[in-house]
């Protein structure tokens, strides 16, 4: 897996959410620099002229996604919620289960836990299941991934197009914020994330974000490569990633419904209904 990189002709519009991280300004100016129009929207809701544009995209959250991804005519790609749990332990070197936020709770032991794809609750080092967020703040329903605790040397985000990497960084060193486009590992781990888009392996979107880390081995303590996640491009910042190269990605996983390849149906977040 290498680099590839084409000023694809997209045009049509970048919608941006009413809180513009640093991100969001780096992919405003790609896409103007592809000849599209960036509308950042003010409130959480989606004007008139707008709704009926062609050709719309979104780089924003999750729960934004929700709120106006409907009415905005989006076909929002992601991961399968279990990717990352059905992946061989070759390449996570971890123990990862897909389960409810009800189970969790009851871990007598510390481990990380996320919500795989939304922010309902922070991701991180629970101690035991009884200090994860009560139903005040998530339904026991609620899907998590549960793994082991490790620590991640170093951390890089891959962005990907139809199963090669388009745009690469590293964004954290031994679990600080850390971003760098041009750490020499970041070939490493391209090369180690080809393994993940063999037949073999669970799919994934044509467009998607994967991050990938170093961690070391408990019982050699070398360096070993391992799959952190996979997130939808849609909602991923770019850290130290050429913006015009993750841009690419980010198009593809968040643009209008009516374009979303047959192959990447199953990937598509189900959007609320519009309610007028």
């Amino acid at each position: 897996m290498g680099w590839v990189w084409q000023h694809a002709g997209v045009t049509g519009v970048l919608v941006l959410a009413p809180r513009v991280t640093e991100s969001g300004l780096a992919y405003a100016d790609a896409a103007r620099r592809r000849g599209m129009r960036v509308e950042t929207l003010r409130e959480w809701r989606v004007p008139g002229e707008l709704a009926e544009a062609a050709g719309v995209h979104l780089y924003a959250g999750p729960l934004f996604a929700d709120t106006v991804g409907a009415e905005l005519g989006l076909g929002l790609l992601e991961p399968d919620q279990d990717w990352l749990a059905r992946l061989p332990r070759a390449v996570t070197r971890r123990d990862v289960v897909f389960t409810t936020l009800a189970r969790a709770r009851g871990l007598r032991r510390a481990a990380f836990v996320k919500p795989p794809d939304d922010k309902s609750f922070p991701a991180r080092v629970y101690p035991n299941g009884a200090a994860l967020p009560g139903p005040d703040v998530a339904d026991g329903d609620s899907p998590v991934l549960v793994s082991g605790v490790v620590l991640f040397l170093a951390e890089f985000r891959l962005f990907v197009l139809d199963g090669t990497v388009v745009a690469a960084t590293r964004y954290a060193v031994a679990g600080d914020l850390d971003p760098a486009g041009d750490d020499p590992r970041c070939a490493e781990a391209i090369d180690f994330a080809a393994a993940l888009f063999a037949p073999e392996m669970p799919a994934l979107p044509s467009a998607v974000v994967v991050d990938v880390g170093l961690m070391a081995d408990p019982e050699t303590g070398r360096p070993e490569w391992a799959v952190i996640e996979a997130n939808a491009a849609w909602a991923s910042g770019h850290y130290a990633a050429d913006p015009d190269r993750a841009l690419a990605a980010v198009l593809r996983s968040g643009g209008p419904r009516a374009l979303v390849r047959p192959a990447d149906e199953a990937y598509l977040r189900a959007l609320p209904e519009v309610v007028r």
